[in-house]
Order: C-alpha cells, then structure tokens, then sequence
C-alpha cells in the first residue's frame, strides 16, 4: 500500500519495458531538460505525431502511419523522465498526458475506420469501434480504480501492449489481423481488470 493505494504485486509488460529502457531513457530525459524542453512540449509532439499517423492511415498510407506511429511513441516515456528530471511531477501534468494519450487512440483507430469506412469494409469500421471502445474502458478503469485507491495496471492489452499492436500492424500491413487482436483483448482487460478490482475491493 503507498499513500492509502492498494498496489499490485504483478509486475506488468510496461514495468519491465520501462526497466529494461531506463538506461537509455534517464540520460536523454537528462540531456533534454538541461536543454530547457519541457514535458508538456514532448506530450504535445508525440500526440501530434499519432495525429498524423491518424491522418495518413485513414488515407491508407499504412506503413507510414505505422513509421509515424513508431516516432511518436517513446514521447510517452520521455515526457515523464524529463518531468522527473526537472523534479516538476505535477498533477495536471499527469492529466494532460492521459488527455492527449485518449486522443491519440481516436486518432489512430479512428483513422484506420474512416479508411475502412471508404473501402466498404464493414466489419473493419465495427472491429476499429471496438478497439476504441476497449481501449477507453481499459483506461477508464484505471482511472476509476485509482479513485477507489487501488493501482489496477494489470492486463494483456496495456496502452503500451496497444501501441505495440498499432505500429506492427500498421507497418505489416495486417490491419485486420491487428484490429481483431485489439477488438476482443481490450475487452479482455476490461475484464481482468474488473476481477482485480473486486478481489481489492
């Protein structure tokens, strides 16, 4: 328990992503805010840069949207290194990093339905719904969680393990394949992390 939050024990995928990247995120971080960048400028770019993934996938430029996508995501580790290099965590900070991290999954997953919604592909507008939607709900317990002071980060389809999903699919061009991955373990997090928080509760 730390701060009346109930923790958990089970060290999650971007746990060990992020102890494994450390060595390489803390130097940068370091160097950037010696530099005098901001964290809130580094959220800003990253979301951008899913923006324009968003933009280039609903014009079915795949692989770029995927290299784009691939840019923009280590923007969501540095910003908080840089933030905790400058000693400036805040509370709105955290907030408009998760605002802008909502966004960017409309803008990805939004961008592959409007291509899909073009091309007549149906089942691909319904599959990119329910990945967005699962994505929220996912988010939207964590967050629900905290406010019941439990640290629910437990899941397959963590934001990291989505983004994952995202550039692959995209560069691979099995965008079907990734929308089905994402459409049903969205929603299979949604449910374990719904156990977790009534065993906690």
């Amino acid at each position: 328990m730390y701060d009346g939050v109930i923790m958990t024990d089970k060290m999650t995928f971007t746990d060990r992503l992020r102890r494994a990247t450390d060595g390489i995120v803390n130097p940068v971080a370091r160097g950037l805010a010696k530099a005098g960048v901001r964290p809130a400028m580094l959220t800003t770019l990253g979301a951008f840069l899913t923006l324009v993934a968003g933009v280039l996938a609903a014009a079915g430029l795949f692989r770029i949207a995927g290299l784009a996508l691939l840019l923009g995501a280590p923007f969501d580790a540095i910003d908080g290194a840089v933030a905790r290099a400058l000693n400036r965590e805040t509370d709105f900070g955290a907030l408009l990093d998760s605002t802008f991290d909502r966004y960017s999954d409309a803008f990805v997953l939004g961008g592959i339905a409007l291509w899909m919604a073009r091309s007549g592909a149906q089942t691909g507008v319904g599959l990119a719904i329910a990945a967005l939607f699962g994505a929220v709900m996912v988010s939207y317990l964590r967050a629900r969680s905290e406010g019941l002071r439990i640290d629910n980060r437990i899941g397959l389809m963590t934001r990291v393990e989505r983004t994952l999903v995202l550039i692959l699919m995209l560069a691979l061009q099995q965008v079907m394949i990734g929308l089905w991955i994402l459409a049903i373990f969205t929603h299979v997090t949604v449910v374990q992390r719904l156990l977790y928080a009534r065993k906690q509760l």
